[in-house]
């Protein structure tokens, strides 16, 4: 295993029912201070193969390695290392905001004074510190997601996954959670994250895995990809030869 890689995944397949693979031989390494964008058509396995990287989904063909530790093997290594933030955050609506995010710090052995910090600072910059005290069941969805970027965010993971995060964001959240994946890359931080907006994926990225059909059909630097063209471009373009390749 590369010493720099945060997150390898080697030769992970997984199948459904009636036999059909979800994911086919996905291989693909992100490095720490890499911001990896994951993209693909709905249905193309970006789902699947991020659940079984934060150990969500089972899997019985492949490797996952998070920081040299594998995601079968050591779960609760990988996990501590990690943070998820799915793409319908799914939280405890019976709790209050602030009651859910010292519950994820308590879960992460958090001291009190990391966790009022850490607290007081992504709530303040997500404009969301005065509604803290409030029940989860009385937030918007856009408020639910900015606790669970909270919730992932304090206990400064090494490996940030995202599945499709700025759906359901505003414009100045959005803008903020991209500011905080580049500061975390600065510090040495993984983040491998879904989208489908390419554009948010060509000005955040230096790296970029384009899956179809389960399969990886690139993978690598986004200047190896674009060359000069628009990530749309490059990715109409790829999506079109593996069509041809494949028929």
């Amino acid at each position: 295993m590369n010493g720099n890689s945060m997150l390898e995944i080697r030769h992970y397949s997984k199948s459904y029912g009636g036999g059909k693979k979800a994911a086919d031989d996905v291989s693909l390494t992100v490095e720490c201070g890499d911001i990896c964008g994951f993209i693909g058509h709905n249905g193309a396995g970006k789902s699947t193969t991020i659940r079984a990287v934060v150990g969500v989904l089972d899997f019985t063909e492949g490797e996952i390695f998070i920081g040299g530790h594998s995601v079968k093997d050591e779960p609760m290594e990988c996990k501590k290392i990690t943070a998820y933030i799915p793409d319908n955050p799914d939280l405890y609506e019976n709790l209050t905001g602030i009651q859910y995010l010292n519950f994820i710090a308590d879960v992460f052995e958090l001291g009190a004074a990391e966790r009022e910090e850490r607290i007081r600072k992504y709530g303040d910059l997500f404009e969301i510190t005065r509604d803290l005290g409030d029940l989860i069941s009385s937030y918007s969805h856009g408020m639910k997601q900015k606790v669970a970027i909270i919730s992932a965010l304090i206990h400064e993971p090494k490996l940030l996954v995202l599945d499709e995060p700025f759906v359901g964001l505003d414009p100045k959240a959005s803008f903020t959670l991209k500011e905080i994946m580049h500061e975390m890359c600065d510090r040495g931080t993984a983040v491998f994250f879904s989208t489908h907006v390419l554009d948010v994926a060509e000005k955040l990225c230096n790296k970029v895995a384009i899956i179809k059909h389960g399969r990886i059909i690139f993978s690598g630097t986004m200047e190896e990809l674009t060359e000069g063209q628009s990530l749309e471009e490059a990715f109409l373009e790829a999506d079109h030869e593996e069509i041809q390749h494949s028929s």
